[in-house]
């Protein structure tokens, strides 16, 4: 990313966590759960060394709202501009993930086999893990082949309670 600027604001969640949600110029880049502002901006400042950081909720006003609306049940897609940045295995597993209907799960083994590797569970994991949008880029609607809540970056109880406000049995 060569963007000159990442704007950043904090968001209090009903999940018992707060989330940090960055911007560059293209779009929401990132989405991190629970860290202090000093270790969000740390991490920023690792991936984008080059980059000027802003506390900025104006600039961050289109993702906090829908953000809101959707913690509130009143939202199942989002329209803001995204910039998740990975590698190319890492994007095509983002895109499918961000296939999964609100209120649905998969399988990892099943996104594998979508994408045509169905050998590539393991991998497909570690990018679904590796997901710099969570809630934006559904990875809490994967689950384990036996049904199990396997990780999630804002930890499991975070993943139960966001298939819960999506009204997923599981």
């Amino acid at each position: 990313m060569n963007q000159a600027k990442i704007s950043y604001a904090k968001m209090k969640t009903p999940l018992g966590a707060h989330l940090w949600i960055a911007r560059s110029e293209r779009g929401i880049c990132r989405i991190e759960f629970n860290h202090s502002e000093s270790e969000f901006r740390a991490m920023l400042a690792r991936i984008w060394p080059k980059t000027t950081l802003v506390k900025n909720e104006a600039a961050l006003q289109k993702p906090l709202v829908e953000l809101e609306e959707y913690f509130a049940g009143q939202r199942r897609k989002f329209t803001f501009p995204l910039a998740p940045e990975g590698t190319a295995f890492q994007q095509k597993v983002w895109q499918a993930v961000s296939a999964i209907p609100f209120g649905q799960v998969t399988t990892y083994k099943s996104i594998a086999q979508k994408l045509g590797k169905p050998p590539a569970v393991r991998a497909v994991g570690h990018a679904n893990g590796s997901n710099p949008l969570p809630i934006v880029i559904p990875c809490h609607r994967v689950i384990g082949s036996n049904g199990d809540l396997c990780g999630y970056g804002g930890g499991i109880e975070v993943k139960r309670k966001l298939l819960q406000l999506e009204r997923v049995d599981f």
